[in-house]
């Protein structure tokens, strides 16, 4: 911890050799590289773990970031904006009746697009069979998925379950079901390493939850 406190000080100025200092976490050290923001972690990582599609697609590194992207605009930056819709800094009473109606719009708006937006994609000729996102494999859009995902699930119990009885996007809670049945994702659940949700990007609140 007092080393990660040292990498995003506010008197940090990187180090060498050509590291910025960094704005928060995360940061992922690897070697004499430090960088941060979960996306561009995300891109270095995915192809050196076999997570950013066929090797032999040379585009496939960024239409996996730009799907990874889309997930985490869709179910985490637009779903932490409904509990803090006016300012961040402030506390959630603060400003309740705004995030009351920003739930409802998320609810009802932006979470079946963001969903039907993903359908759509297990359902392109790019997903190459329907159950993964982008090339007929697992990829780090869809653990991106499948976390954001969980976390709205999380913020939004009844809602998610009045989603999935639709029966409208029945692939992509097919994509979340298997993702988490898959060998690393299934033991990174199960150990000690799995932070528990509460005060963070998702977050319960009943009256933002439909009734």
């Amino acid at each position: 911890m007092s080393t990660l406190k040292s990498l995003i000080s506010s008197s940090g100025t990187g180090s060498p050799p050509n590291n910025p200092p960094h704005f928060a976490p995360p940061v992922l050290e690897h070697g004499e590289l430090f960088i941060s923001q979960l996306p561009n972690i995300l891109l270095y990582l995915g192809p050196r773990l076999g997570l950013a599609g066929p090797e032999d697609d040379e585009n496939a590194v960024y239409q996996v970031n730009q799907l990874a992207l889309t997930a985490l605009d869709g179910f985490l930056n637009v779903a932490h904006d409904t509990h803090h819709p006016l300012a961040l800094g402030d506390y959630y009473e603060n400003q309740k009746e705004a995030a009351m109606a920003r739930a409802k719009d998320y609810r009802e708006n932006r979470l079946p697009k963001f969903l039907g937006y993903f359908e759509r994609v297990l359902k392109s000729e790019a997903s190459k069979g329907g159950e993964w996102l982008y090339g007929g494999q697992l990829t780090y859009a869809d653990i991106v998925l499948y976390q954001c995902l969980d976390g709205v699930r999380f913020a939004f119990p009844k809602a998610i379950e009045r989603v999935k009885a639709s029966g409208e996007f029945e692939g992509v809670w097919a994509l979340y079901d298997r993702v988490r049945e898959t060998e690393g994702v299934k033991a990174y659940l199960q150990s000690e390493r799995r932070l528990v949700y509460g005060n963070g990007i998702w977050r319960y609140y009943q009256e933002l939850d439909v009734e």
